[in-house]
């Protein structure tokens, strides 16, 4: 399954922890030359050292992805660096939970920012490289919240509702007529960081209490997922997951 990855570039944004740490590794463990993007370089540099111990390569590239020039330092990078862009995994986000009520209107922009503007910013800088090659596969995270909004979750469903609507976009465009994949994988509850953006005491505490005696997925279960669409052959384009926890009933 793994040998259709052998040499491939992949870039991974969000991969200083969770799904995209996870990823990384599962990636360079099937042979793929990793390129790991997020803010946290300590992180990133941990983690390089760790896959290449393990005979794996990979590349650290401190990215801001609400910044468009640091996400076009990042494509450059990775072509500076290996002479191709095979994969674009756009796994960077953040959640921020709160009622519209709280009026937490400099989280909303955040989200907007790293959710969608980032995904877009990733996509307008590694796309060029991938119509040159006249190959490529763009994998989006986005979340089951994406497919219903929930209490306190209207701005970051909102966020993963536009992430499906730029993946099927972008599957109409660029699959039937350029050869380029396009992927949207819609977790449900992972034990990732993301409830730590939970500034607001009320909804954390809530997000808690309800999976206190549940079991969400893993960072790992979301990896494997990726790895499977990404061995897939060129003809075979798996353009939706979704994956919940089994505990998880809506």
């Amino acid at each position: 399954m793994t040998d259709s990855l052998k040499d491939k570039v992949a870039i991974i944004t969000g991969a200083s922890s969770g799904i995209g740490e996870a990823t990384a590794h599962r990636l360079a463990e099937s042979g793929a030359r990793v390129v790991l993007a997020a803010r946290r370089v300590e992180r990133l540099e941990a983690l390089a050292t760790d896959i290449e111990h393990h005979q794996g390569t990979a590349l650290v590239a401190p990215t801001d992805v609400t910044d468009e020039r640091s996400v076009q330092r990042l494509a450059r990078m990775a072509l500076d660096a290996f002479g191709r862009i095979d994969i674009l995994i756009n796994n960077a986000g953040i959640m921020p939970l709160s009622p519209i009520s709280k009026l937490r209107v400099e989280e909303w922009d955040r989200m907007i920012d790293v959710n969608i503007k980032g995904v877009l910013y990733c996509v307008a800088a590694t796309l060029p490289t991938m119509l040159e090659q006249g190959s490529g596969h763009i994998i989006n995270v986005s979340s089951v919240a994406g497919r219903r909004p929930f209490p306190s979750g209207t701005v970051y469903s909102a966020t993963k509702f536009a992430v499906r609507a730029i993946s099927q976009g972008l599957r109409l465009e660029l699959s039937p007529i350029k050869g380029i994949r396009v992927t949207d994988i819609e977790p449900g509850v992972v034990a990732t960081e993301l409830t730590h953006h939970i500034t607001d005491n009320e909804t954390a505490n809530r997000f808690q209490e309800m999976w206190a005696e549940k079991t969400p997925l893993e960072s790992i279960d979301i990896a494997e997922t990726i790895l499977f669409v990404l061995s897939r052959p060129d003809h075979v384009n798996v353009n939706e997951i979704l994956v919940r926890p089994t505990d998880q009933p809506t």
